[in-house]
């Protein structure tokens, strides 16, 4: 398997990942299978898949996302190159193409390194900032959390306002998303994240309330109780009383006369 370190591509454009390969077949007219994984190699997401049952059938698309993914190359002629459609960040990972031929179950081949898809934003693609994702988390310690992601071209910066200002703050970025983590949250309120960059803000929010049981809640729970037990009784009471008028009733009717 015959492919390039890394591949550099531009948002929003078309990229190819090359990839060729030889084998020691002289000539192979039996089914042949290309594939293309991410992330890792032989037990990776497949994210392309094609057959071509002979020598004269196109490599038919069995998976494929949206039908961004196209083959490029011909697997008869030794080429798998692959090519992606209007690129996103999310297509930023590592690229595997895998040959595999019918008639040999250890006839299969694949690049173990793979390709590192690197991406860059084109200045047309210059984006305001937006908040992808925030919400409120506990950890293992029983802490909560509040975490806020974003996203914009150049990367925003993230800032948290709330009912203090003294919590500590942790900050992770990628290529084109920044996450701020806002930790130890104690005190009750509204917590807003701000993002910033050269075309604008966005801003979103959580509302942060522990639950508090105080006393007035165990004197809740008693008084229910309480009146709970009082109306069982009532009705135990009422229930005796029809039982017993009911006998009563039944031993004062007079006997029936004799013929």
């Amino acid at each position: 398997m015959h492919v390039p370190t890394e591949v550099t591509g531009e948002i929003g454009k078309t990229v190819a990942l090359p990839c060729t390969f030889t084998h020691p077949h002289s000539t192979h007219d039996k089914t042949l299978t290309a594939i293309w994984r991410i992330k890792e190699p032989y037990n990776g997401t497949v994210i392309f898949k094609c057959i071509a049952h002979s020598s004269s059938d196109f490599c038919r698309t069995t998976v494929g996302l949206k039908n961004r993914y196209k083959l490029l190359g011909n697997p008869r002629q030794n080429n798998l190159s692959l090519q992606i459609d209007n690129v996103t960040w999310n297509d930023s990972n590592r690229y595997f193409c895998r040959v595999e031929f019918s008639g040999d179950l250890h006839d299969k081949y694949e690049s173990r390194m793979g390709i590192r898809l690197h991406l860059i934003g084109s200045v047309e693609e210059k984006a305001p900032p937006r908040i992808v994702n925030i919400s409120v988390q506990m950890d293992q310690a029983h802490a909560f959390h509040a975490k806020c992601t974003a996203e914009g071209e150049p990367l925003p910066t993230v800032t948290w306002t709330g009912p203090v200002s003294d919590n500590m703050t942790s900050v992770s970025r990628t290529s084109h998303q920044i996450t701020k983590e806002l930790q130890h949250l104690i005190h009750d309120g509204k917590y807003t994240c701000t993002a910033i960059n050269s075309l604008g803000h966005a801003e979103g929010a959580v509302y942060f309330y522990k639950f508090k049981a105080g006393s007035g809640s165990w004197i809740l729970i008693l008084l229910f109780v309480a009146l709970g037990i009082k109306l069982l009784a009532l009705l135990v009471i009422l229930g005796i009383g029809a039982f017993w008028k009911g006998g009563r009733s039944s031993s004062s009717s007079p006997p029936p006369s004799s013929p």
